[in-house]
C-alpha cells in the first residue's frame, strides 16, 4: 500500500498558522494525506518558535515539525525542544545542542516513517557535514523502517540538488526548505528519490519572503539593522505531496502544492 506525506513549506507567523487552521484539513482530505510535516522554525511571529505556536500547529493537523536555523531565535523554546517528541532540529548541529535531529513516527494507520533534518553550510552556518551526518542518521532509521523524510534547510541551490542525488535511491524524499521560494523542479530522481529543491513558504505573499516589503527595501537601502514586521496579505500555502512505497521506501510520485487563503 502507498503512503502519502504532506510536507508544508516554512510557516511564517500568525498568517501562515491561521491558513492553516482553516485549510489544512481540506488538503488532508483532497489528497488523502497519512502524515503531515511541516517546517515551523518561523513560526512565531516570523522567527523561532514558541511551545504556544507549536501545539497550535499540533491541533489544525501538523503531525510533526521540522526546523532550522531560526529555531533558535525564541530562548523560550530551548527547554520544550528538549521534551517535545513532534519537534525536530537540524541533525548536523554539535553534540550536546537541544533536540533531536531525526526519529520515527507513526502514521494513523501504523507505518513508520523515519524525519531527518539537515541544514545546509554554503553561506549558512559552519556545522557539520550534512552528507556524512546523512549517512550515519539514515543508517538508524533504516533499522526501523525503509521509509526516511529529509528536510534539507539550505540556501544554495547547488547544495541542496547535490545532496539530493547524494541520497537517490536510499530515501523517499529531500525537500528543501530556507529560501521561502516555492521551485518548479519536482520530480522523481533516477533511483527512487523526491526531489525539490525548496517547498516555499505558508504565509503572506504580499511581502518579500513573508515580511513586509516596505521594511525589507528600506533594510537594503539604508544598510541599516531593521526589525522586520510579518506581513498579512496574500496568504497561501506551499508545499507537496509526496506518495511512498510502503515496502521499498521510495516515491511513487510528487505533486507540488500552492494553495491560495485570501
Amino acid at each position: 500500500m502507498p503512503v502519502k506525506l504532506l510536507f508544508i513549506g516554512d510557516i511564517i507567523g500568525k498568517p501562515g498558522r491561521d491558513a492553516l487552521s482553516r485549510e489544512l484539513h481540506r488538503i488532508v482530505d483532497r489528497h488523502r494525506v497519512d502524515l503531515v510535516i511541516a517546517n515551523g522554525e518561523n513560526a512565531a511571529g516570523g522567527f523561532g518558535l514558541t511551545a504556544e505556536t507549536a501545539q497550535e500547529l499540533f491541533k489544525c493537523g501538523v503531525q510533526m515539525l521540522t526546523s532550522g536555523n531560526h529555531i533558535w531565535d525564541k530562548k523560550e523554546s530551548l527547554e520544550y525542544i528538549k521534551r517535545e517528541e513532534r519537534i525536530v532540529r537540524p541533525a548536523n548541529y554539535p553534540e550536546g545542542t537541544p533536540g533531536k535531529g531525526a526519529t520515527i513516527v507513526r502514521t494513523p494507520g501504523g507505518v513508520k516513517i523515519g524525519i531527518l533534518n539537515l541544514e545546509g553550510r554554503v553561506f549558512m552556518n559552519n556545522l557539520d557535514c550534512p552528507f556524512r551526518c546523512a549517512d550515519r542518521e539514515i543508517a538508524k532509521l533504516k533499522e526501523e523502517t525503509p521509509i526516511v523524510f529529509v528536510d534539507f534547510h539550505a540556501e544554495a541551490t547547488s547544495e541542496k540538488a547535490s545532496l539530493g542525488w547524494y541520497l537517490d535511491g536510499r530515501v523517499c524524499a529531500v525537500i528543501g526548505t530556507h529560501t521561502h521560494v516555492q521551485t518548479a523542479d519536482e520530480r522523481i530522481l533516477t533511483a527512487g528519490t523526491a526531489y525539490m529543491t525548496d517547498a516555499g513558504m505558508t504565509g503572506a505573499f504580499d511581502s518579500v519572503i513573508g515580511v513586509k516589503k516596505e521594511e525589507a527595501i528600506q533594510k537594503f537601502i539604508t544598510q541599516r539593522p531593521a526589525k522586520f514586521e510579518v506581513a498579512k496579505k496574500d496568504i497561501r500555502i506551499n508545499g507537496a505531496v509526496i506518495e511512498v512505497d510502503e515496502k521499498t521506501g521510495l516515491a511513487l510520485g510528487i505533486e507540488r502544492i500552492n494553495v491560495a487563503c485570501g
